[in-house]
């Protein structure tokens, strides 16, 4: 269902940076239209102000296998578990880049994986209450032939261990719960309802 509303029911009285430093946080003062009728009250509102974001799965049809890296966390310190995480390639978008360009680039920094194809999966708000991050989603057709070992950009402080597992493996992960962050695990959830069609494509 479509909403009626658009930006230009939000009024912004006032937009300042209030943290620069590895992200921003802006503050808003503002107010915006009600189901009701009229403009609410005056808002003050943070807002996380990362920029998007480009994640994608890499998928090899021939052997059935994913590839998924494993780097250490900040935001999983406090977590149950370690803060290393297992995950899939994602990186953000540099100005002037587009989506598929980033995948590319990101695959070959973080796995040492050239991407044959790109499939569109989807694109959501990661935490739109606060946060201006959008991903765009993607499953990516690979060689996994050769593919592991320590990768990353020695300038950004990267330590990013790849490895391949197979698809069934990386199902039994997600289903124990240690695939815990938001891209992985919608990722391997659109792998199962798909993988066969892409084996049949790109088999």
């Amino acid at each position: 269902m479509e909403s009626e509303f658009t930006r230009d029911d939000v009024e912004i009285l006032e937009k300042r940076t209030v943290f620069q430093g590895f992200f921003r946080i802006l503050r808003y003062r503002l107010r915006h239209r009600l189901f009701r009728g009229g403009m609410g009250p005056v808002l003050t509102r943070e807002l996380f102000d990362r920029g998007h974001s480009v994640a994608v799965l890499p998928y090899d049809p021939r052997a059935d296998a994913v590839v998924l890296l494993r780097q250490f966390r900040v935001g999983a310190l406090d977590g149950p578990g370690s803060p290393w995480l297992l995950e899939i390639i994602a990186g953000a978008m540099e100005d002037g880049e587009s989506a598929e360009e980033v995948a590319r680039r990101e695959a070959l920094e973080e796995a040492g994986c050239t991407l044959q194809a790109l499939e569109p999966i989807c694109s959501y708000w990661v935490s739109p209450g606060g946060a201006s991050e959008r991903v765009h989603l993607y499953c990516g057709h690979v060689d996994s032939r050769g593919l592991g070992g320590i990768h990353g950009l020695d300038e950004e402080g990267e330590d990013i261990e790849a490895r391949v597992v197979t698809a069934t493996e990386a199902f039994a992960l997600l289903d124990q719960g240690r695939l815990d962050n938001a891209p992985t695990m919608i990722a391997m959830q659109w792998l199962m309802r798909h993988r066969e069609d892409l084996r049949r494509r790109w088999g």
